[in-house]
């Protein structure tokens, strides 16, 4: 019923902004009417920012408080006999079994209490949102009769809509600030749970890395250790491979583009290079897992290489190719940022195309380019899909890229899945690892902003 509710505010919420713009119009176009102060346009637009907006958060908040007011009022329904001596925990299960009765996901016989109950929630859900419905109607149609009586000929509507228009941007800034803080305050809360578990100075300098430990008295697991520096290592190890291969690529393709290509290769690389872009990273995992590690395992047997299954080659070498089109985009456009003038200059002088690229363009466009780097880095850090299909599971403190190594986004998914305690430092060490990771992409994107503020160059 939310849907129909949201698709009855869009209907009138047109039919008000026909209103509003049809009775501006009436007034401009009378005999001897006064000149009007806003187009007819913002007079309707006017009228639909009142109906709408008012009609939408009354749908909003009543679909956030509908199921938990409902809830409340099953459980009250129960009989005491029913309810009497359960534990909260007891009554929250009953209450699921209500809920997936009403929803139609019957498992064995219920209770004649549970059937009851879920009748009579399927009833107040019902009635509930029809409720919805009209009231959201009626508001509507009273703020559309409202808002219909301050149309006039000197009525600011195009003052109201902006207003309206700025109060509506403030908010959606005020939210993303609001989800930032909140991102930054959950990982320093539980990094600060997880440090007084363990200290600060055996994760950041710990050779160890061994998170396994007993969530329940039944389990058996080892005693834990919770040293980051293997685990740091091979997130940089992979991410050094990525960028291994990327840079080049990523470089001269946009140097190509820029200085060699026509423009049918340019209109036919650039699309591509843009799908590429666009591929899911977990397809590029499925690539890295049945393709590109067999192929490397296959090749490091024929030259008498021990290679791991889950080599950090494989891994490094397809996130390298995911951030291709990134270096190669910010690079093409640092290129061609660099005037016209210093290019036709360098040719004028003589200077071949090469050279013109390798002495004018490059040094021109390298704080660009370096930032772009920078960027590429930090998103090759905080890859996710490709190392936790192609990287391994256990830390090892290694720098051969034949071997198995982890990242911190591989321990972070591992330790967030499963049988998970939030008390236990075994979970508590990934928001530690995201506070790590956090940190580090911020650094490295603050880093390559300044590069390019501080030394791009102000050209005329």
């Amino acid at each position: 019923m939310v849907g129909y509710s949201l698709l009855l505010i869009v209907i009138l919420s047109l039919v008000a902004y026909y209103v509003g713009r049809s009775s501006a119009k009436r007034f401009a176009g009378g005999a001897g009417s006064e000149k009007i102060h806003s187009l007819p346009g913002y007079h309707g637009a006017f009228i639909a920012v009142w109906v709408g907006i008012p009609a939408f958060v009354l749908v909003l908040l009543w679909a956030s408080f509908q199921g938990a007011t409902l809830d409340n009022l099953v459980l009250a329904s129960l009989p005491s006999g029913f309810t009497e001596g359960k534990s909260p925990a007891e009554l929250n299960l009953a209450l699921s079994e209500i809920r997936n009765l009403a929803s139609g996901r019957t498992f064995g016989t219920p209770a004649p209490e549970i059937q009851l109950a879920a009748e009579r929630l399927v009833s107040w859900q019902n009635i509930a949102s029809w409720a919805m419905l009209v009231v959201a109607a009626t508001l509507m149609i009273l703020v559309l009769v409202f808002a219909r009586t301050r149309i006039a000929p000197r009525f600011r509507a195009r003052n109201s809509v902006e207003h309206v228009l700025s109060g509506l941007m403030i908010f959606c800034s005020v939210v993303a600030i609001l989800t930032t803080v909140g991102i930054i305050v959950s990982l320093l809360y539980e990094s600060i749970a997880f440090f007084r578990l363990v200290p600060i100075t055996e994760f950041l300098f710990g050779l160890k890395w061994e998170p396994q430990i007993a969530l329940r008295p039944d389990q058996i697991a080892g005693a834990g250790a919770f040293g980051a520096v293997p685990v740091f290592a091979g997130t940089l190890l992979i991410s050094a491979i990525a960028l291994i291969v990327a840079i080049p690529i990523g470089l001269f393709t946009a140097i190509y583009l820029v200085e060699y290509a026509d423009d049918r290769v340019r209109n036919v690389v650039k699309p591509i290079m843009e799908i590429l872009a666009g591929i899911p990273t977990v397809v590029f995992g499925f690539f890295a897992v049945l393709t590109v590690a067999p192929a490397i395992r296959e090749a490091g047997g024929l030259l008498g290489v021990v290679t791991s299954p889950n080599s950090a080659l494989a891994a490094g070498f397809v996130m390298g190719i995911m951030i291709i089109p990134f270096i190669s985009s910010l690079s093409d456009d640092a290129l061609r940022a660099v005037p016209r003038s210093m290019r036709d200059g360098s040719l004028a002088m003589g200077a071949t195309a090469s050279e013109t690229m390798t002495r004018v363009l490059l040094p021109a466009a390298l704080p660009g380019i370096m930032g772009g780097i920078l960027l590429a880095a930090s998103r090759a850090i905080g890859e996710t899909m490709i190392v936790v299909m192609a990287a391994g599971l256990i830390a090892t403190l290694t720098i051969n890229p034949m071997d198995s190594v982890t990242t911190v986004t591989v321990q972070i998914v591992s330790m967030l899945i499963g049988d998970t305690s939030f008390d236990s430092p075994k979970t508590l060490a990934a928001f530690a690892l995201g506070l790590v990771l956090f940190i580090v992409t911020l650094g490295l994107n603050v880093l390559a902003l300044q590069i390019v503020k501080k030394y791009r160059e102000q050209y005329e």
